[in-house]
C-alpha cells in the first residue's frame, strides 16, 4: 500500500485551510466522492445528498466523543523553583479521573516537576515507562472539575495548514456529547441535525459508539508512533449492538462514520464474529488483509499519502481503485483534511 500511496501528492491549494462555514457554505454542503467498493466506480455529489445513497434499514454509526481543547500552557516548577514560565502541554489520552497521558514540549523535564496551569489547577509529572515521548500528568482536580478547567484554559489542536485560530466549536461534531477526544473525530463534522433528520425520516437508523481519539501530531520527526501504538479508549453500548444485529438480520448495511468507528466496532467482536457490548482500549490496525466482520460501508474524509487511514480504507475497496479515485479527487479539486470534503465507500 505504501508504494501506491506514494504516487500522489496533494497540491497546497487543496488543503482545506478554513472551515466550510468560513468559505461561504454550510458544513453539510461540502462535496462528497462516492466509491462503489465492488467495482471502483466513482460518483461525485454533495454531502447533503447522502440520503440518496443510503436505504431504509441501514444503520449509520456515529462517534459521539467530544473534542477537548488539548493544548495547555503552564508554569514549570522544580522544588518550588521556576524552570520555565511557559511550557506547552498537549494532552494525549485520559487514563483515569485525574490522570492524562501528555506530550510536554520541553527538553527539560524531570519526574516530580510541578505544572501550574492556573490558581485552580496544577499537575505533577510522572515518568511514563516506555511510552516516550509521553508523560503522565496527575492533576489536582478530577472528573467534571478537571474538564471544566481544561475547557476554560485550553486551545484545540491545530495543524500547520490551517489559516486562523478557529475556536473549539469549529472542531466539534453537532452530536458530540462525551468529552475525551484530543483531535476531532472529523468524519462526522459534515453532519447537521437537518441531514440526520432527513436520513431518519427515510428509515435509516442512527446509532452511537464512543472512541476518544488520541494525539497523533507529535511535533518532532524523531518521535514516530506506529499505528499499532495508537491505543484509544472506546465503548460500544447495548442499544447500538441491538440496532446493528437487527440490520444484519434484515439486510441492512452498517455504515461507519469515520475510521474511529470502524476500529471500535471491529474490536468489539467475539470469537464467533458477533458484535458485543464492550468497552476498553483498542490498538486494532486494519489493513487490506483484514476481514471486516461488522462494517459494510464507510464515510470518511480524504487522507494524506502514507497515512495509516489509507490502509484501513483498503480493507473496503481494492487499492488500485482507491488510488484511482484519489487521483480523480485531486483532478476535481476536492479539499483535504478535517475542514475538507467527504468520501463515501459503499
Amino acid at each position: 500500500m505504501n508504494a501506491l500511496a506514494m504516487k500522489f501528492e496533494i497540491p497546497e491549494q487543496l488543503n482545506a485551510a478554513k472551515p466550510p462555514e468560513r468559505r461561504g457554505i454550510r458544513r453539510d454542503f461540502v462535496r462528497m466522492m462516492v466509491l462503489n467498493k465492488n467495482n471502483g466506480e466513482v460518483d461525485h455529489s454533495t454531502f447533503f445528498n447522502l440520503d440518496q445513497y443510503l436505504k431504509k434499514g441501514d444503520v449509520l454509526v456515529l462517534n459521539n466523543s467530544r473534542t477537548v481543547p488539548a493544548i495547555l500552557n503552564a508554569k514549570q516548577l522544580r522544588s518550588n523553583k521556576m524552570i520555565d514560565p511557559k511550557v506547552e502541554i498537549r494532552l494525549a489520552h485520559r487514563k483515569s479521573e485525574d490522570r492524562w497521558e501528555a506530550l510536554i514540549v520541553s527538553e527539560n523535564v524531570v519526574e516530580g516537576d510541578r505544572l501550574n496551569f492556573s490558581s485552580k489547577l496544577s499537575a505533577t509529572i510522572i515518568i511514563n515507562g516506555t511510552r516516550e515521548p509521553f508523560y503522565i500528568l496527575e492533576f489536582s482536580l478530577s472528573n467534571a472539575q478537571l474538564y471544566n478547567e481544561i475547557y476554560n484554559l485550553g486551545e484545540p489542536v491545530r495543524y500547520e495548514y490551517i489559516e486562523g485560530e478557529w475556536g473549539l466549536d469549529y472542531y466539534q461534531t453537532v452530536y458530540a456529547s462525551v468529552p475525551g477526544s484530543v483531535e476531532m473525530p472529523s468524519a462526522g463534522r459534515a453532519f447537521s441535525w437537518e441531514l440526520l433528520l432527513k436520513l431518519q425520516r427515510k428509515g435509516v437508523k442512527v446509532a452511537f459508539i464512543q472512541l476518544h481519539t488520541g494525539l497523533s501530531y507529535l511535533l518532532d520527526d524523531k518521535y514516530h508512533q506506529a499505528p499499532s501504538e495508537n491505543t484509544e479508549s472506546y465503548q460500544i453500548p447495548t442499544e447500538t449492538v441491538e440496532l446493528i444485529q437487527k440490520a444484519k438480520e434484515t439486510g441492512g448495511r452498517v455504515v461507519a462514520v469515520g475510521t474511529t468507528v470502524v476500529r471500535a466496532l471491529e474490536t468489539a467482536v467475539n470469537k464467533h464474529g458477533d458484535l458485543i457490548e464492550k468497552s476498553g482500549w483498542t490498538n486494532l490496525y486494519i489493513t487490506k488483509n483484514y476481514p471486516l466482520k461488522v462494517v459494510d460501508g464507510l464515510i470518511t474524509g480524504l487522507h494524506e499519502p502514507e497515512a495509516s487511514h489509507l490502509q484501513l480504507l483498503s480493507a473496503f475497496i481494492d487499492e488500485e481503485n482507491l488510488m484511482g479515485a484519489y487521483h480523480q479527487a485531486i483532478n476535481e479539486s476536492y479539499l483535504w483534511h478535517e475542514f475538507g470534503d467527504m468520501n463515501l465507500i459503499l
